[in-house]
């Protein structure tokens, strides 16, 4: 939409314009870049026409426009901005690649760190939300580009020649221009007022919008928090407090203070360096993924809401929303009493019985039979303390928290990465068990390591590791290059060696 607009802008003010598409898929390839030269009709006797090129050139390209941050970062990548001559047009949001979001650890690319690079190799570097004008305005983010490019004034065309694109296309008319106009003003503002690097919290500090917050969490456990604890670690103790208090109840958010208290009283650091990381593991550590919170998460008001706004329903339109669900016997038998649970598991007989539950299904949430199912298990999360799964994790838990308490005297450095260590462990099904394979495998390795100097960087590197392939090979031959000393399997007279696989 927005080359079909710059292209009859372009014929009404009078220049020769040639687009070309090279289309990309989705996710895979990157997106399809629409590259267009623009040329002023000279009309006079004998006047040639230009010759223009179908690929844009690095050093010859005077706008890039991106309509998300990453586009931006894929464009400086390929060598089409410049610093002597680009204007670079960004829209500042993210909307994550699937690289991203797979990724077994932190797999966001940083946006801080993008802007950095874009304010360093641009002429000119106009950035702001588009996605947010685009909803404001209540039009289309095309809109929305095509203003901005109005507005950053490279184009020596006049506005009338914009508008006339957007009413020759005869589709959206108003709310076209509406949301050009709003494009074209906030790229304006974005020249008058720059970006900086303040505009882009680092990923850590990106907090999930929600009502996890330490006003969100009853009153009791908040004063608990701020009497306890240091005013740095109230907000983070806050959004773990509450989270839990949503997962399970306010008793359940108490033990996760309780724990706390005592890895505090461990932490011999200022800033408290095991208590963070403790505190951000054990919130999500305990709030582990089961069938019930699954549901919940599916059935909330919010999301159905956060739906209809991201496929632009109306009030008086219909959403139908269709959940795919493919459960394990693992994870069914995880749901039941403790045991009788662990009895199903261990019997083959029920294990192909319950198989027959295994196959993928499709629930619609849209509908009243649908939505009451997954209801009614999230529901039975006022039962999960009894459940397999629930006895299994918490014992992991302690151990966990038991290991920290035993290493954090003797090596701080060691039980702070040993606290990182569980950011392994995420999700569910297959994903979850090789992230705990991966976690069981250092939380063995680590007491091994005290006295050791380098214990902390080596276990550092081990969840590095991990994190770079999901089929643990690379963690194996990690483990494999620790110096034998170095994992205390040393005898009196001689030293024990033992292959990769063990």
């Amino acid at each position: 939409m927005v080359t079909d607009w710059l292209v009859m802008a372009a014929r009404k003010a009078g220049y020769f314009v040639q687009a070309t598409s090279v289309p990309g898929v989705a996710q895979r390839t990157g997106a399809t870049i629409y590259y267009m030269e623009f040329f002023p009709r000279v009309d006079a006797p004998g006047a040639l026409e230009p010759v223009m090129a179908l690929m844009p050139n690095p050093g010859d390209v005077d706008i890039v426009v991106a309509s998300e941050w990453m586009e931006a970062g894929r464009a400086i990548n390929r060598g089409l901005v410049t610093k002597e001559r680009t204007t670079l047009i960004a829209s500042t949001h993210r909307d994550y690649t699937i690289g991203e979001k797979i990724a077994l650890g932190e797999g966001r690319v940083s946006s801080r760190e993008l802007f950095e690079i874009a304010a360093a190799t641009t002429a000119k570097l106009i950035g702001f939300d588009m996605a947010q004008v685009a909803e404001t305005a209540g039009g289309r983010i095309s809109a929305v580009i095509f203003g901005s490019i109005a507005g950053a004034g490279v184009l020596p065309w006049a506005i009338e020649d914009y508008h006339h694109a957007i009413k020759e296309s005869g589709v959206g008319v108003e709310a076209s221009l509406s949301a050009f106009e709003a494009g074209r003003q906030a790229a304006i503002a974005a020249q008058a007022k720059p970006l900086t690097a303040s505009a882009f919290p680092g990923n850590r500090d990106i907090i999930d919008p929600s009502d996890y917050t330490l006003e969100a969490v009853p009153t009791p456990l908040r004063s608990r928090i701020k009497e306890r604890f240091p005013a740095e670690l109230h907000e983070l103790l806050g959004m773990g407090a509450a989270r839990l208090c949503d997962y399970q109840d306010a008793a359940y958010a108490a033990l996760f203070l309780d724990r706390l208290e005592q890895v505090f009283a461990l932490d011999t650091a200022r800033p408290t360096q095991l208590t963070v990381a403790t505190a951000r593991a054990l919130a999500l550590w305990m709030s582990f993924e089961d069938v019930m919170r699954v549901a919940q998460a599916k059935t909330r008001r919010g999301r159905a809401e956060r739906i209809r706004r991201e496929v632009r329903a109306d009030p008086k339109d219909l959403v139908q929303v269709r959940e795919f669900v493919k459960p394990r016997v693992e994870e069914i038998c995880g749901t039941l009493p403790a045991g009788l649970g662990r009895r199903l598991l261990a019997s083959p007989r029920a294990h192909r019985a319950l198989a027959r539950f295994t196959a993928g299904r499709r629930i619609s949430t849209s509908t009243i039979s649908g939505f009451v199912t997954l209801r009614s298990l999230a529901a039975l999360r006022r039962l999960r303390r009894g459940t397999l799964r629930f006895q299994i994790e918490n014992q992991r838990i302690e151990a966990w928290l038991g290991q920290i308490a035993e290493i954090a005297p003797r090596d701080y450095d060691l039980a702070v990465e040993l606290a990182e260590c569980q950011t392994l462990v995420k999700g569910y099904g297959d994903t979850h068990e090789r992230g705990w394979a991966s976690f069981s495998q250092i939380c063995a390795l680590a007491p091994k390591l005290l006295g050791d100097r380098e214990a902390a960087a080596r276990v550092r590197a081990l969840r590095e590791a991990a994190l770079a392939d999901d089929s643990g090979m690379q963690l194996e031959r990690s483990i494999s290059q620790i110096p034998v000393s170095a994992a205390g399997i040393v005898t009196a007279d001689r030293a024990v060696s033992r292959s990769p696989n063990g």
